[in-house]
């Protein structure tokens, strides 16, 4: 590049002259403690350093999903600092931390010019770097304004307030996601529109190239046959946990344990306003009861795409969710926050009013391949085709080749560690003649029921002391070295010695298969079959919610049982245990 280059030579901030004085050389905010970008003062002519501007960890996501762009392009130096002024930037410290990216100080970021910038927020100083700056969306779509913040009624990526500095455009180029909205922008700031162009949206193209490893995904959340149901909270007074704050709770409590399974995404900015432990502490009840709670980065992308539907509040996570063909159920309405004709307006407009179990089996069985996606139409073009475009975009700005072959976004990691699961159930069985349907709840939620399940050496002693159903989930029998162990029949028998209330102690062995002795009588060796479903897929159910069936039937032993588990018909074999299986040795 010669040294005429008006990207290099001329020491600017933005578009217009920089004033020294306006790029402070106090150090305003280090970008983590993780690896710091050597040098300073002006750069040379041959460096092509990219600098991402991020103000907040949401913003950092968002720019970590158009990495594939620069993918194996050893020309590029990637950048990033932290933009001052955000309530939320502790959270954006420790999500550039965890990224590994090397960092700059915000003073020194002033104080040098940059091939590129790019952002995801128009918020903050950006006008003090040196640079043509690319500016991407902050979520999906212009859906939200923040009462007190520019000007109102509108987002920040369509007020001038923001998107202006002395009558100009921020940014050099501005990239949208959909022709409607360069058309809502045209509307609110057209100089900005002006410099706008439709590129698509690349987390949103990361969610598709994913959508092969639903059942992957399903697998490292132990979903198994269950229904996914994930809530989405955005921040703020308006947000779901805001408005709700005993929504995830009083769902765990209402949906059966074996028939469905919950997750919960948060916004980073109440991860970074509340702390990822004060949020757990928070969330505990349902925690306890085998909800996941989402990391903010990726994995709510993850849950997405494994879940069966969503429960959301005016976030734009729902739109993805939709894009995915998912039925949506709103939970809150976003108040004076959701900017009406906007699509997450319309998208809530034509969604189902939560109103328990019922409206969630009802979404599910109403839903229609489609159905979801058609109501997000104008949230998303260029499907499949955002990290293209937008590599065009930034190699245009760059002046240089891009590097050859395809560009693609990553898939999504798995989600994990699975989730934990209840230790005591309150059981629910409806009996009649050998079939039995069995529903389960979390003890610490559910009232009383039928009979309390509780899984010895991970239960309380209180649970274990007043269950009627105790069993033990063994693992691999030990290696023979001195010492003692327990049998199967030895274990049992010194259960129901040990703890009066106990009416049934039992055994799940690792393939599954389960050892009970009723009091009163003999051991019997449990047997479920999978369910087969139309598809040809198996459905194993949690051997526990089979031995809870037993539990019910006990004076019907031995003989086979039509057990109903989370919607799904097994036989339950029951005969009497061998003597292998009774001299079975636990770990």
């Amino acid at each position: 590049m010669p040294p005429s280059d008006p990207w290099i030579s001329a020491p600017i901030c933005g578009n217009t002259p920089r004033d020294e004085a306006a790029c402070p050389t106090m150090d305003t905010g280090s970008a983590g403690s993780g690896q710091r970008a050597a040098g300073s003062g002006q750069q040379a002519a041959d460096d092509r350093s990219v600098l991402f501007a991020v103000r907040s960890a949401a913003a950092l996501h968002r720019l970590l999903d158009t990495l594939p762009v620069f993918a194996g392009d050893r020309r590029i130096r990637r950048l990033f600092t932290l933009v001052p002024g955000s309530d939320f930037d502790i959270g954006a410290l420790a999500a550039i931390e965890r990224a590994g990216a090397r960092t700059l100080p915000w003073a020194e970021a002033c104080r040098r010019s940059f091939r590129l910038i790019l952002a995801a927020s128009p918020k903050g100083e950006l006008h003090r770097l040196a640079g043509p700056l690319l500016l991407l969306p902050h979520g999906a779509g212009f859906n939200k304004t923040v009462p007190k913040e520019g000007s109102d009624g509108l987002a920040s990526g369509l007020d001038p307030v923001h998107l202006l500095v002395d009558g100009q455009p921020l940014a050099r180029v501005h990239a949208l996601a959909h022709p409607s909205q360069l058309d809502r922008l045209a509307e609110h700031c057209p100089p900005a529109a002006a410099r706008a162009t439709v590129v698509g949206d690349p987390t949103l193209d990361r969610l598709l190239e994913s959508a092969a490893l639903r059942e992957d995904y399903r697998a490292a959340l132990g979903t198994g046959g269950r229904r996914l149901i994930v809530l989405t909270s955005t921040w703020g007074p308006e947000s779901l946990l805001a408005a709700r704050p005993g929504l995830p709770a009083r769902l765990a409590a209402e949906l059966p344990y074996d028939g469905y399974q919950l997750a919960l995404v948060v916004h980073p900015n109440e991860y970074s306003a509340t702390g990822g432990f004060d949020l757990a502490q928070e969330l505990a009840p349902a925690l306890g009861a085998g909800m996941v709670l989402a990391r903010p980065h990726e994995e709510w992308a993850a849950l997405l795409v494994a879940a069966d539907a969503v429960i959301t509040d005016h976030g734009s996570t729902a739109l993805y969710a939709a894009a995915l063909d998912r039925p949506v159920l709103t939970a809150a309405d976003g108040g004076p926050e959701l900017i009406p004709g906007s699509p997450m307006d319309r998208l809530l407009t034509h969604s189902p009013r939560l109103a328990g179990r019922e409206s969630i089996d009802a979404a599910l069985h109403a839903h229609r391949p489609g159905s979801a996606r058609s109501l997000v139409q104008e949230a998303f073009a260029e499907q499949g085709r955002a990290l293209e475009l937008l590599r065009r975009e930034v190699y245009a700005q760059l002046g240089l080749t891009p590097p050859p072959g395809p560009v693609t976004a990553a898939p999504l990691p798995r989600p994990g560690p699975p989730p934990q699961r209840p230790s005591a159930f309150a059981v629910r069985t409806h009996r009649q003649g050998d079939e039995v349907r069995v529903e389960r709840f979390a003890a610490h939620l559910a009232p009383p029921a039928q009979h309390l399940a509780a899984e010895y050496g991970s239960a309380g002693e209180r649970a274990t002391h007043s269950a009627g159903l105790l069993y033990l989930r063994a693992g691999a029998a030990p290696a023979a070295e001195q010492g003692t162990g327990w049998t199967v029949d030895g274990w049992t028998r010194r259960i129901l010695a040990e703890r009066p209330a106990c009416r049934m102690a039992a055994v799940i062995l690792p393939s599954g298969e389960c050892v009970a002795r009723p009091r009163g009588a003999g051991l019997f060796s449990v047997r479920t079959e999978p369910r087969r479903e139309p598809d040809g897929r198996l459905v194993f159910p949690d051997p526990a919610a089979a031995l809870s069936a037993v539990y019910a039937a006990a004076d019907r032993l031995p003989g086979d049982l039509t057990c109903g588990i989370g919607g799904h018909g097994h036989r339950v074999r029951v005969r009497p245990a061998s003597a292998r299986e009774a001299g079975r040795l636990l770990r």
